[in-house]
């Protein structure tokens, strides 16, 4: 069986967002597209599917990850912050973004909350690992020889 550490992240990410696109089982709360991704960040993403990318890509960092918490999903979307002059710091990312998409994707039943984090619930687990198959699938016909892979 294909799972996710088996496919490219970026066109399982890919995928999976397509996938909870069409599927409306998550969508973009109205302040969406006005939001930074954090503080470090100068303007609001370009992709106008940027949530179901980062819904995508929190589904697979909880699948990889284990029990996680909105501080660690923050720290892991965080990045390089510019203050004029001063020195570079890290920033973390945006908490507000990982909590309204982790509550979509706990209330599609892909995630569940226990006592030390958030974990893949075994509908989440088999949706992704259906959607690393489909992308196997797909990268065996366009090259061949990843079907030993």
């Amino acid at each position: 069986m294909t799972t996710i550490y088996d496919v490219p992240a970026e066109t399982l990410i890919n995928s999976v967002a397509q996938k909870l696109k069409n599927d409306q089982k998550v969508k973009p709360p109205e302040w969406a597209k006005f939001a930074k991704t954090g503080c470090h960040k100068e303007l609001a993403p370009d992709n106008s599917d940027w949530w179901f990318v980062r819904c995508a890509s929190l589904l697979r960092r909880i699948y990889i990850d284990g029990p996680v918490g909105v501080s660690r999903l923050r720290s892991f979307y965080g990045g390089r912050h510019r203050n004029g002059v001063t020195p570079v710091d890290f920033s973390k990312g945006s908490g507000s973004v990982a909590r309204e998409a982790l509550q979509q994707l706990e209330k599609s039943g892909f995630i569940k909350t226990q006592k030390t984090g958030r974990t893949i619930s075994p509908q989440g687990q088999a949706f992704m690992d259906n959607a690393a198959n489909e992308v196997k699938l797909e990268l065996v016909k366009t090259n061949p020889a990843m079907a030993k892979y």
